[in-house]
Order: C-alpha cells, then sequence, then structure tokens
C-alpha cells in the first residue's frame, strides 16, 4: 500500500498528516503535457509544410485522429492516440490547463502508475464512446480530462472523513465544471459523446481502485495509508477495458 504523499485537508488530524509527509512531485502530470505540446508544435509545423491536403487534415490528423472508418479497417490505436492531438491554440491551453489542475492533485494521491492508467482509461473509453455515436473525426485530451473530472468527484466522495468540508466544496464543483462543459459540449464541432465516455471510465476505475485514504497511529505520529491494494487496480482497470472494450467491438463488426 502507499503513503499518502499529500492531502489537503483542512482539520487538525489532516494537518499533522500533511506535515509528516513528503509532497509527490506530478511527473506524469507534467510528462504527458509537455509530450502534448511538442505534438501540437509538430502539428502546427506540418500544417506549414503539407498544408490541408489530406482530407482537410495535419498529417498527424490523417493518421492518428479518432476515424471510424480507419479504426473498422484495423487502426485501433486511434483509442488511445487523439489524446496527443489539438485543434488549435485555445483547445489545446484549456485541455493541458485542466490537465495541470486536475491531474497535479490526483497524482499526488493516486500515484505516478495508477494515475496514469486513469489517464489513458479515460482516453479510451472516451474514444470508444466517441466511436459508437459519432460520426467523422475528432482529437483532443477532453476525453482523458473528463475521465480526471469524474475520478476528482469519486475521489473526495469517498474520502469525505479525510478531507470534511472541503470534500464537500470540491464534489460541487466537479459537479458544476462537469455539467456546464456538458452544456457547451452541445455546440456544433465538439465531441460531447467522447466526454461522457471518458466521465464514465474514469467514474469507474475509480470507484473500485481510487485512493482511498485512513488515518492510522497515534498523536502525534499519525500518517495516512491507502485501503486499496493491487488486486483493486487490477479490478477497476479490467472493468473500464473489458466494459469499453464489448462496445468498441460491438461498433466494429
Amino acid at each position: 500500500m502507499n503513503e499518502a504523499p499529500n492531502s489537503q485537508v483542512n482539520n487538525q488530524t489532516a494537518q499533522q498528516v500533511q506535515i509528516a509527509l513528503p509532497l509527490l512531485a506530478p511527473t506524469v502530470t507534467y510528462t504527458i503535457l509537455g509530450f502534448t505540446v511538442v505534438i501540437y508544435i509538430l502539428q502546427f509545423l506540418s500544417r506549414g509544410l503539407v498544408g490541408y491536403n489530406l482530407n482537410g487534415l495535419d498529417v498527424f490528423e490523417f493518421y492518428a485522429a479518432r476515424s471510424n472508418d480507419a479504426i473498422r479497417a484495423g487502426q485501433l490505436w486511434r483509442f488511445i492516440t487523439p489524446v496527443f492531438l489539438h485543434a488549435s491554440p485555445m483547445h489545446i491551453f484549456f485541455n493541458m490547463y485542466a490537465l495541470f489542475s486536475i491531474g497535479s492533485f490526483l497524482e499526488r494521491q493516486f500515484g505516478h502508475a495508477r494515475f496514469a492508467l486513469l489517464y489513458f482509461l479515460g482516453a479510451f473509453s472516451g474514444n470508444v464512446f466517441s466511436f459508437m455515436l459519432s460520426d467523422g473525426y475528432s482529437v483532443g485530451a477532453s476525453t482523458a480530462v473528463f475521465g480526471l473530472l469524474a475520478a476528482e468527484g469519486v475521489f473526495f466522495y469517498q474520502n469525505q472523513k479525510i478531507f470534511g468540508s472541503y470534500a464537500r466544496q470540491a464534489i460541487g464543483n466537479a459537479v458544476f465544471f462537469i455539467v456546464v462543459n456538458l452544456f457547451i459540449g452541445l455546440s456544433p464541432g465538439i465531441d460531447n459523446w467522447g466526454h461522457v465516455g471518458g466521465l464514465l471510465g474514469g467514474a469507474i476505475f475509480t470507484w473500485f481502485a481510487g485512493a482511498r485514504w485512513e488515518v492510522i497511529g497515534l498523536p502525534p505520529v499519525l500518517h495516512l495509508q491507502d485501503e486499496r491494494e493491487l488486486r483493486d487496480i487490477i479490478l477497476g482497470a479490467s472493468l473500464v477495458i473489458i466494459l469499453f472494450g464489448m462496445l468498441a467491438l460491438w461498433g466494429m463488426f
């Protein structure tokens, strides 16, 4: 089991725990963010070199965007690779800002490997839902970002006794942000089904595999311990992969 790296809690017990524990640097969050920005720069440069003569797409979108026809032709990597592609500077800015804001916190709670698993399961489930229920092409990290939003809400719900009133505030903020962005997603050109799929994938995984902290020890020597074990993480990931994998197979055949 992992010890909690940092807990933003507002009661006396939590303050003691927070002081006693080191801060875990969100290196996976920073790595994904940096890699995604580099890919967008390459997208931008490719548009200048080859233009938009590939069915109106840049070279990265042409070979890696979510495309139903390409997926049915066997290009299964497109269930993941759209998470690294973006259509405009504003598109990548908002997604990377959300990744930085939410991901930094969640990675400190989940640990590096479990956070990376959460991020890409959100991308996978979102792109599967998009594949099932929409046409054309789609790109963007919002599938994974909505998975993080769902994970944040579930995490605080399951850890209310640790975070107290802060948990209720955080849950309310997450729900508000989800509702507002799903409403915005009704606008033309936005892949809202990808958002819904990411939400479902992130929520399912976190419900079974997200960090659940317990305070153990006697004052003043206290620390947080995660009740989740490896089998819980395997269960959560397997449920998402099996459920959305079956939906993908249904959509393909």
